[in-house]
């Protein structure tokens, strides 16, 4: 009886056994650390340095999540990134009627320069790098970030970490967008050249593939779509005249690794080498300018609410998948995530997830360990042919913009979603304790839960700080900004001072709704 085909989750077919044969006609891999940066971006990778271990954290109000990032760095955490609730991710202070029942819910409530003191309260800001998944208002968190900076008397010259500021995934696959495609590229422009002369060490952007693939997208979608707008991000940078070989050094992007080990790696190398080729194309001469770094997140939608500890094991495949594939910084989610927000526990065990990867495994030993493996490098070629394709139908539809305003992507993605949850339901794929190995036993597991109260707590903070400031000054700052924003200026610099002179997250939001509409 014949064997039967089979695939990885991105549709590409597996062969029982893969010989010198099936890559023949691979030209000669380049050495680490060179274009197209196949094997990795340092030349000895992991023995240089480790990847920046993240945990993604942030709760209930800025002291909560304070004293969470401390413990985090007490056991080895040494870089932070910050989760943020759904109204600062949507340009809304709590107060706002809209923001009723998501305060501090999926993370942690920023309204003003005041909460994002206690949230670094006893933290140098010179000496962490910080990265925040914020997007739409991700130019508002970046200026907090900065005028906290400027009182703790840092150089912002030796600032660094990363702003998601990732719009056109929002369009397509997330939702958590405000104002319209056009007006949000300026933004993110303005935030480019700001940047590149104030803050050099900053990654202006996080070219996001993670909540594409959370929504149901394929591996090959994840890094076609994803590459695609990182494009269209250059072309508009470009388009302001801005220089590539310096821009192009401080963009960054944010994969998910999933459980097909071997898909994954496959992936991010072929990413690398396509967003080299990609950026050599659009004139980037400068190595640096073409190298594809990256963070990894374990992937949030393969957790399961079933036999939630099987998700341990997920995750450290996940882990080694992101390992394995050269990344540069990663965050492992907690076992418990499918139920609620991680629990210190489950924090701690992910964290050790990665530490043991790093310390016990064995695998940063040597650069690109999969190497020269007939399957890892055909898959590689399968993986890099088949997204090409994908980019060039949506080059064909104009560009990543097009095909968000067509619906083309969400369709992609949709169409992905479902094929996946049918062969689920169908067994055709099997979900250990899902559709498989199912158990009675009811869960133990303690749920992490956040009070209503806390919308109560941020509207008085608010009412304080409204009380207190010097409200002609606001609506000056606020003026000021909506006179750069109507004439095209770069609306960074009145931005922070806006925030410096405590204008809150919803004001400066509102009054570019006014000048720019939303979407």
């Amino acid at each position: 009886m014949p064997d039967e085909k089979r695939y990885t989750d991105s549709g590409i077919e597996i062969k029982t056994v893969y010989t010198g044969e099936d890559w023949q006609n691979t030209p000669p891999l380049e050495a680490p650390g060179q274009a197209y940066f196949t094997r990795g971006i340092q030349p000895d990778m992991y023995r240089g340095k480790l990847w920046t271990m993240r945990q993604y954290a942030g709760f209930s109000t800025a002291e909560e999540s304070n004293k969470r990032y401390h413990y985090l760095l007490s056991q080895g955490v040494n870089g932070l990134s910050v989760a943020f609730d759904l109204p600062t991710q949507i340009g809304y202070d709590s107060d706002h009627e809209l923001a009723e029942g998501e305060v501090g819910k999926v993370g942690v409530a920023i309204d003003s320069i005041e909460d994002i003191k206690i949230l670094f309260d006893g933290i140098q800001l010179q000496n962490i790098t910080t990265s925040m998944t914020i997007n739409a208002t991700g130019f508002i968190l970046l200026s907090f970030y900065v005028a906290l900076a400027k009182q703790q008397g840092a150089d912002l010259k030796k600032i660094s970490g990363t702003i998601q500021n990732d719009i056109l995934k929002e369009y397509a696959a997330r939702g958590t967008y405000i104002y319209p495609p056009k007006p949000s590229m300026r933004i993110i422009t303005d935030i480019f050249e700001w940047c590149s002369k104030e803050l050099p060490k900053w990654n202006t952007i996080s070219i996001s593939g993670y909540h594409i693939r959370e929504a149901g997208s394929t591996a090959v979608q994840e890094i076609a779509f994803t590459l695609s707008n990182g494009k269209a991000y250059v072309k508009a940078a470009l388009e302001k005249g801005l220089d590539i070989n310096v821009f192009g050094k401080r963009l960054s992007f944010f994969f998910n690794a999933h459980n097909n080990l071997f898909e994954e790696v496959a992936k991010f190398r072929a990413a690398r080498r396509m967003w080299a080729r990609i950026m050599q194309s659009l004139g980037a001469t400068e190595p640096k300018a073409q190298m594809l770094r990256f963070h990894t997140q374990t992937g949030g939608s393969t957790l399961t609410a079933q036999q939630p500890l099987n998700n341990i094991s997920r995750v450290t495949i996940q882990s080694l998948a992101a390992v394995l594939g050269g990344t540069q910084s990663l965050h492992t989610n907690g076992y418990d995530e499918a139920l609620s927000l991680p629990t210190e526990e489950a924090a701690r065990i992910a964290l050790r997830t990665q530490q043991i990867v790093a310390y016990e495994s064995g695998i940063v030993d040597t650069v690109d360990p999969l190497a020269g493996s007939f399957f890892i490098e055909n898959l590689t070629n399968e993986v890099e042919m088949t997204t090409w394709k994908l980019m060039e139908e949506i080059e064909a539809m104009g560009g990543s913009i097009a095909a968000i305003e067509n619906g083309f992507m969400q369709n992609e993605i949709a169409r992905s979603a479902y094929e996946y949850q049918r062969k689920v339901e169908a067994g055709e794929k099997i979900i250990v304790g899902v559709n498989k190995f199912q158990s009675n036993d009811a869960s133990q597991i303690p749920v992490f839960k956040i009070d209503d109260s806390i919308r109560n707590m941020q509207v008085e903070k608010l009412q304080q700080l409204k009380s207190k400031r010097d409200n002609i000054k606001v609506e000056s700052c606020l003026d000021a900004l909506k006179d750069k924003a109507v004439t095209n200026q770069n609306i960074m610099p009145a931005v922070i001072e806006s925030v410096e002179n405590k204008c809150t997250l919803g004001e400066v939001a509102d009054v570019l709704r006014k000048v720019f509409g939303e979407y």
